[in-house]
């Protein structure tokens, strides 16, 4: 277990510890006269210096969820708690006040920069809006925070983004967000549209940036082996809704529930001689506009019953800290069945 796990682990009661609470929380779309609800009453707590994983297949809503914790998209209903504020009832100058301290990476780094803009100033912005410190102040912090994420300030500071690759691009997007001084940082897929060896080195610099400044995370991604080297816990999402939730290493060595192991059993091995115990994943994700009855899962699940079309399975603790949303849960859980 790493240091920051122990200390999350030894601070897990700790209410004062709290970053983000998201209660209930329900983000709605038009859809022609049909509403569709892309995220359907998610609850989770992030503690301080915590990495939370959010995780599932795309159309799942969790790119929608990371949006609206930082308010880009409304909330529907429910509550969405920084540090005890609900982000949901503050408008104008409170609310982008408060976003200072709540900064998003996003999944396309090139596109989230503006292209006709020099790097020196992109990275500036947020100073200059909020006008922090004078130019040289500034121009000394701008500095020191492409040295931060690794982009040497001499040769890329009158550059634009498109003289730059993907990976790049993303260091100049993250030191962008912490100018701000943020104590919370949503990353929204930030290595999925990298190369698998860029992905490794965006991975590690935000691990050192976490230790380095102090930072509480939310990291969403698709794939379960990324947010396994980067996450304390991971909460695993589909169609609008948290299935299980649990420490990274436990979720790893005993997932609780089908989808979990469905989405393990798709991370490739480089062994070819493995053989996984998971069942892998069939099927197609629901249409959010008809979600099935009960359990959403059952129509893919390969150990459905009658009972998963007639109630909806609620998140339950099967062991400390480890929740599962299921009738029949798996692995070690499958003889506790819910009650």
């Amino acid at each position: 277990m790493t240091d920051t796990k122990a200390a999350n682990d030894a601070t897990t009661n700790e209410p004062g510890d709290i970053v983000l609470d998201v209660q209930n929380l329900v983000v709605e779309f038009k859809s022609g006269r049909q509403r569709v609800q892309a995220v359907s009453g998610v609850s989770f707590q992030v503690r301080r210096g915590e990495t939370l994983g959010l995780v599932g297949e795309s159309g799942c809503g969790k790119s929608t969820t990371g949006r609206t914790l930082v308010q880009v998209q409304p909330a529907t209903s429910g509550s969405i708690n920084y540090l005890g504020q609900d982000l949901n009832g503050l408008k104008g100058r409170k609310l982008r006040r408060i976003r200072t301290k709540i900064q998003m990476i996003f999944q396309d780094p090139i596109s989230s920069l503006n292209p006709r803009r020099r790097i020196k100033d992109i990275v500036a912005e947020p100073l200059v809006i909020w006008k922090r410190g004078t130019k040289d102040e500034r121009a000394v912090k701008v500095r020191a925070m492409l040295e931060a994420v690794g982009i040497d300030p001499d040769s890329a500071s009158d550059r634009t983004p498109g003289e730059f690759s993907g990976g790049q691009c993303q260091r100049i997007s993250i030191a962008r967000a912490l100018m701000a001084e943020p104590d919370l940082l949503i990353c929204d897929e930030p290595v999925s549209a990298l190369d698998v060896s860029v992905q490794a080195q965006i991975l590690n610099l935000l691990a050192d940036l976490k230790a380095q400044f102090g930072l509480t995370m939310v990291f969403i991604a698709h794939d379960l082996a990324v947010v396994k080297n980067v996450s304390d816990r991971v909460a695993v999402m589909y169609l609008g809704k948290l299935v299980e939730v649990a420490g990274s290493d436990d979720l790893y060595r005993a997932a609780g529930h089908p989808y979990t192991e469905a989405l393990l059993a798709s991370i490739p091995e480089p062994d070819p001689d493995h053989k996984s115990d998971h069942k892998a994943l069939t099927g197609e994700l629901p249409s959010p506009l008809n979600p099935p009855s009960g359990c959403r899962f059952r129509t893919r699940c390969p150990y459905a019953q009658d009972r998963c079309a007639e109630e909806e399975p609620l998140l339950r603790d099967v062991a400390p800290g480890h929740q599962v949303a299921c009738h029949f849960p798996v692995g070690p859980f499958a003889n506790s069945p819910a009650v």
